[in-house]
């Protein structure tokens, strides 16, 4: 089959807008449901595809990266159930969003419209892929995918899968889309489509991010890295704290909402961090290594900060620690390091949270739990087309409603004015 340029792709999904527009949400969901299936069928296919990428990729990438990129039956059952939580949420497409009726006898309505063709490029995550495709398509949104060049193959036959779910319902299959070029040609391509893209959401590193943000001409989310703090304040339950920090930093320590900074009050770091660097160092197939500021240096082993120290996102076995005098000092720090994503204090002090909460800056912020919840799926979303760390129209994990506008729909009995 003869391979579509960048730009014959972006022509064949400007003119899918207006099939998947008029779609009810029972054939989108029926599609979604057949799309899953297909995605179930085509596994063996899928990890064949997916082995030959980790095997180029392997020795070119850190171990958690190929982590991210490796597929199993396990995980793409996920994505399939991933798919089909997103049928039972709303349609919505056509959902009044305010009604206003004016003193001549207007009836102005806010009504909800999709996007139209929404452009995702992404690093090598696979599931990314289905989840951005269901969260388009059930907002009757047209996808164009552009993965990265690690996950090609297993991003392409995963595509295949979906497609192929669409012809058999009898939708223009052009809903869903790959990029065949994994150049840098086709990113800036779809950076500079005016016309054919209405949405462009970056999902990856900061130099991605960064690039699109930079050199887009069409609109464009930004998907901020993750630079995650916890901050232990003195009042904390000691083993409560461990378990959250343990948990943010070590249980997939590859994604945007994993701990990368501990930030300690300085009152009880001489007792809580020794504690903390045994439980993240001690018997662990992947001991954590620190990197640490000159009083935290004094108590545990460490790497020491640095410049960059607190401005890294390590995505990897790695955690900073600073220490601080107090919760404005927290903040203080917090605010001049984070990305924008998710913070957590730890305390059993709520005016202490209160300030906390009122005085970070992020799309996300917990008090008494691991950041690890900034995810579309633990947020009832279904799942996410990436966490957005900008504060307009769309702010942390981003759902069906994020891929949405809106218009106007007056009606009226002849007014005129």
């Amino acid at each position: 089959m003869k391979t579509m340029t960048t730009n014959e792709i972006l022509i064949a999904a400007k003119k899918a807008k207006s099939d998947i527009k008029c779609l009810t949400n029972e054939e989108k969901n029926n599609a979604i449901s057949v799309m899953a299936d297909k995605l179930i069928l085509n596994a063996d296919y899928i990890l064949c595809e997916n082995e030959k990428d980790i095997n180029d990729a392997r020795g070119k990438i850190s171990d958690v990266m190929i982590d991210r990129l490796s597929l199993s039956k396990d995980r793409i059952t996920a994505m399939a159930n991933g798919m089909r939580e997103v049928m039972a949420l709303p349609d919505p497409n056509g959902k009044i969003l305010n009604t206003v009726t004016r003193p001549n006898g207007l009836v102005i309505e806010k009504t909800a419209v999709p996007m139209g063709v929404i452009g995702i490029i992404y690093e090598s995550r696979p599931n990314v892929t289905s989840d951005a495709a269901v969260l388009c398509f059930k907002s009757s949104n047209v996808c164009v995918l552009r993965g990265g060049k690690e996950a090609y193959r297993t991003s392409k036959a995963i595509v295949n899968a979906l497609r192929e779910g669409l012809e058999a319902c009898g939708i223009n299959k052009n809903a869903i889309q790959l990029i065949d070029d994994t150049t840098r040609a086709s990113a800036n391509e779809m950076m500079t489509a005016k016309g054919k893209i209405d949405l462009l959401i970056p999902r990856g590193g900061k130099g991605l991010i960064s690039a699109c943000v930079k050199n887009a001409t069409v609109p464009c989310i930004e998907t901020g890295t993750g630079i995650c703090h916890i901050y232990v304040e003195k009042t904390a339950d000691t083993e409560t704290a461990l378990n959250i920090i343990d948990n943010a930093k070590t249980s997939r320590p590859s994604v945007c909402n994993a701990c990368e900074v501990a930030v300690i009050d300085e009152e009880i770091a001489s007792d809580f961090l020794p504690r903390l660097y045994e439980r993240l160092t001690k018997n662990r197939e992947n001991p954590v290594k620190f990197v640490v500021d000159e009083k935290a240096e004094k108590i545990i082993d460490g790497i020491p900060a640095g410049d960059d120290g607190f401005d890294t996102e390590f995505l990897d076995y790695v955690l900073a620690v600073k220490i601080v005098k107090n919760t404005e000092e927290a903040v203080e720090h917090i605010l001049a390091h984070s990305t924008g994503h998710s913070e957590a204090i730890v305390t059993n002090d709520t005016e202490k949270a209160k300030y906390f909460i009122n005085n970070t800056d992020s799309a996300a912020v917990y008090v008494n739990a691991s950041t690890r919840f900034t995810d579309g799926g633990e947020f009832g979303l279904g799942c996410e087309m990436g966490i957005s760390t900008q504060k307009t129209h769309a702010r942390g994990p981003m759902g069906l409603s994020e891929l949405m506008t809106y218009h106007y729909v007056i009606k009226g009995n002849g007014q005129v004015r």
